[in-house]
């Protein structure tokens, strides 16, 4: 049988079909506009999202044995505010991840409800992106379309209600709500109550891996599949990816650079450290994990690379980092284009280079910004490490995985076996063997990502190099704390 996942992103829809060994046959982008009606804005419409990935699954499903597809499910981009009227019809376009709008919502809910509160009804505290600020955001500042609103749901389950009718979330992407009390797997009704909802407008929660329905009769025929091909509840974008690289169970590790940066901790229990530095969210594969975030990653090397350098050459402004400058650099950067989430959750933050002097390079500056967004990711996995979590390895993603070098810094300064994988198409992979998983292609989601995830090459740590970064790094940590009370009279 054969299975689609659907990547609900920022920028397009990617939908993926893949054979129940892991085989990928086909892949599909779809593109839609995003909107910034005010500075610090983000939207987008849902209709557009839906029309989008219709398109991707005709094109997607145009040469293949359609009556062999039985199960589609998700990753989307997580945290977005979709509302719906008792038509069921969009009120306003979403709210994305990445809106700044909602900072004065974001105080109130730390400072006033308080972040010892907001731990305990949801494991994590408030982040301006988050789900529950921008519902605080429509009823404040637009209270007519809060009136309006019978239905709130995250992006991709806006895709999964207009395939089956079904109002639905599931566990890793409601955990970036909240509204959802993650230890417990269940909505968090002191948190609604904040928020002036009712459990009546949330989605019922399946576990990623689960059937929420069948394809409507209406979009079957469209597509021409059958009318009982499996919609499963599907995941956050991180978890999918997670699914996607094989990240499940105790322990296991991902990194990813893309234009943020994340590192993944899968946990069979649940765990919050002492100030929330970490996001503490339920897992895929019906468990657990800990996620810091960063930014700007690959992002920053881009604007170092495009913007201050301008040139497209990345590979040759790396080629002079050779292996004996590795562990040497006395200047440091600071990755904080965009303020910083984990572990700081400063949006006051910015990129910082320090210890430049007359003899310094222009390769010395490019490979403190490589080295600086690994030495932030070692922040957060020493949060993580604090919890009692043992961590060895690690799998990495994303368009900065590509560079070698980065590789080799990645594995040495965070002491970590680093492996790459045969395939990564991330979110999209994981959402086809999440289908799979409820079609019961296999038992379970470790199961799937046991067989159909390979790593073609390990990048081991040298200790001689651990050693050198260990010294960079106990420089690197001391940076921030300094230079906090500065960024906070700069903007």
């Amino acid at each position: 049988m054969k299975y689609i996942g659907i990547d609900l992103g920022t920028s397009a829809v990617k939908l993926l079909l893949m054979e129940a060994d892991g085989t990928i046959e086909k892949i599909v982008s779809k593109e839609y506009p995003l909107y910034f009606p005010h500075p610090g804005w983000s939207e987008q419409k849902p209709e557009d999202w839906y029309e989008q990935t219709m398109a991707g699954l005709q094109e997607l499903l145009a040469d293949t044995d359609k009556s062999k597809v039985a199960g589609i499910s998700f990753g989307g981009q997580m945290h977005g505010l979709v509302i719906l009227d008792e038509k069921d019809e969009v009120i306003r376009p979403a709210l994305l991840w990445n809106d700044g709008r909602t900072y004065e919502e974001c105080d109130y809910l730390n400072e006033v409800i308080g972040k010892e509160t907001l731990s305990k009804y949801t494991g994590n505290i408030a982040f301006t992106g988050f789900t529950a600020t921008k519902v605080l955001w429509v009823y404040n500042k637009e209270p007519e379309n809060f009136a309006r609103s019978k239905k709130v749901m995250l992006p991709k389950d806006y895709l999964a209600y207009k395939l089956t009718g079904v109002h639905c979330s599931d566990a890793s992407d409601a955990s970036g709500m909240l509204l959802y009390d993650v230890k417990n797997r269940c909505w968090s009704k002191e948190m609604l109550e904040i928020c002036h909802l009712t459990e009546e407008q949330m989605g019922t929660v399946f576990e990623s891996y689960e059937t929420v329905g069948t394809l409507l009769p209406g979009v079957a025929k469209e597509l021409g599949l059958p009318e009982n091909v499996k919609v499963a509840a599907g995941a956050g974008d991180n978890a999918a990816a997670a699914v996607g690289t094989g990240t499940v169970g105790e322990g296991a590790c991902n990194i990813s650079l893309g234009t943020s940066g994340t590192i993944f901790i899968t946990s069979r229990e649940f765990k919050v450290d002492e100030y929330n530095a970490l996001h503490s969210f339920a897992h895929a594969d019906g468990r657990y994990h800990l996620m810091g975030c960063m930014l700007s990653a690959a992002s920053c090397n881009k604007w170092w690379m495009e913007d201050i350098l301008n040139t497209q050459e990345f590979a040759k402004e790396q080629a002079p980092i050779t292996e004996e400058k590795l562990g040497e650099n006395r200047v440091f950067f600071l990755p904080y284009l965009m303020g910083e989430r984990s572990p700081h959750n400063d949006s006051k933050a910015r990129g910082t280079f320090v210890g430049m002097t007359m003899d310094s390079s222009r390769t010395d500056m490019t490979q403190a910004v490589l080295e600086g967004v690994a030495f932030a990711l070692r922040d957060s996995l020493e949060v993580a490490r604090k919890l009692g979590i043992s961590i060895t390895k690690t799998r990495i993603c994303g368009g900065g995985a590509k560079s070698a070098l980065w590789k080799t810094m990645i594995a040495n300064i965070m002491n970590l076996e680093v492996e790459v994988l045969e395939v990564e198409e991330g979110p999209g992979l994981g959402g086809a063997m999440l289908a799979a998983v409820a079609c019961g292609e296999y038992e379970s989601v470790e199961e799937a990502a046991a067989k159909i995830v390979k790593v073609k090459e390990t990048v081991k740590p040298q200790m001689e190099l651990v050693d050198k970064y260990e010294a960079k790094y106990q420089v690197f940590k001391q940076i921030y704390p300094a230079l906090k009370p500065v960024y906070a009279i700069m903007s």
